[in-house]
């Protein structure tokens, strides 16, 4: 995560408070904890290799990239036997000698890579479009190839997201504050966090990343997909009530500022989750039918992963619902069917949201065969 804690008792300076080793910057509360740190928490041996690593923010994005990419090839270990990497076409990286990763949705012999080549090319595509100035629309396509695969088109997901996280905060993080890229780069690194289940390390991160568009005097409708990530971790929390608001705001807001269609999709599944963790079902029904009557299917195409969201959401709304009906039960049932079909050739059957679609199949039957044990 983003250091913002004594290093030494682990208080919480924010983003300015405390004490810095002058010279490796590592943070202190007061200069009692720098000493104790020196004496007895390891920093004198510490103090140089951070400073030579280019301080201790830095030091310490090297070390927990280093520490995921480990954790993400030992993962996909058994899945990469016998391939090799699309990118470098070797099986072992010939510098880092890490082993190959899959986190996609490329099926086959497909998709098998090393994170170092993958961000690595991320890294020289984003520089070659700040080198000849491109456009936005350009910029924001190759800035995708830190969380996409350029096969298959799809999220990285797992591990590897959170390896990819790491990677990319640890490329940018020295860019001066009011970088975009910097401020990019934490959003990815929060996304990698909640990707491994980090959510405490994740909302730490984001709540930084937030504070500092803030402080920097950032649009407020730039901060909505910041709010919205925030909202996620308080969910994953168990935080829901503060997620359930959050959400609101966020949707509401993302409307009135015309956000791209895709975003507000987003954000009306989202919103619709946090109602039915709530049990306020038929508010939640009326929400996402409105959603599925202005015609997202038409505009993003049927298969669009959150157009299907909405309808799964919609027939969520129903098994979930103790009040409703056997017919109705019947029909969520139906939808779920058909999603899933769709979800596993889209993405293949291990993808998480291929998963979470026979999830939602199974509790449907789970409770249309209560029904029929009742009659």
């Amino acid at each position: 995560m983003i250091l913002t804690n004594c290093a030494a008792c682990a208080a919480p300076l924010g983003l300015s408070l405390g004490k810095k080793c002058g010279r490796c910057s590592t943070r202190y509360c007061g200069p009692e904890c720098q000493v104790q740190h020196w004496k007895e928490g390891g920093h004198d041996q510490l103090c140089k290799p951070i400073k030579k690593a280019g301080g201790a923010e830095q030091y310490n994005a090297n070390k927990k990239y280093t520490e995921a990419v480990a954790v993400a090839a030992e993962k996909c270990a058994e899945d990469v036997k016998g391939q090799t990497c699309y990118i470098c076409t070797q099986a072992l990286h010939w510098k880092t000698k890490e082993g190959l990763v899959r986190g996609c949705s490329c099926r086959g012999t497909a998709g098998f890579v090393h994170v170092s080549c993958l961000a690595e090319q991320a890294k020289i595509l984003l520089a070659e479009g700040e080198e000849n100035n491109l456009g936005f629309k350009a910029m924001n396509e190759r800035w995708g190839r830190w969380e996409k695969c350029s096969l298959c088109e799809q999220l990285h997901h797992g591990v590897v997201r959170g390896a990819l996280g790491w990677a990319c905060w640890k490329t940018y993080l020295g860019r001066p504050e009011r970088d975009p890229i910097r401020i990019n780069a934490m959003t990815q690194l929060g996304n990698g966090l909640t990707a491994l289940d980090h959510h405490d390390d994740a909302l730490s991160v984001r709540e930084v990343e937030l504070a500092t568009m803030r402080r920097l005097g950032t649009p407020e409708e730039v901060t909505i997909m910041t709010k919205a990530n925030i909202a996620h971790s308080y969910e994953c929390l168990g935080r829901y009530e503060e997620t359930l608001a959050l959400r609101r705001e966020v949707y509401a807001q993302a409307v009135a500022f015309k956000h791209p269609t895709d975003q507000i999709i987003i954000y009306a599944n989202n919103l619709a989750v946090s109602l039915k963790r709530a049990e306020r079902y038929e508010e939640a029904k009326c929400f996402l039918r409105e959603r599925i009557a202005e015609g997202f299917d038409r505009t993003l195409g049927a298969n669009h992963i959150s157009v299907i969201k909405l309808r799964w959401n919609y027939a969520g709304a129903f098994c979930d619902d103790d009040k409703a009906s056997r017919d109705d039960v019947v029909k969520a049932v139906a939808t779920f069917e058909e999603l899933f079909s769709t979800t596993q050739r889209l993405l293949g059957k291990f993808h998480p949201t291929t998963k979470s679609a026979k999830a939602y199949l199974e509790s449907g039957r789970s409770k249309l065969a209560r029904f029929d044990a009742q009659s």
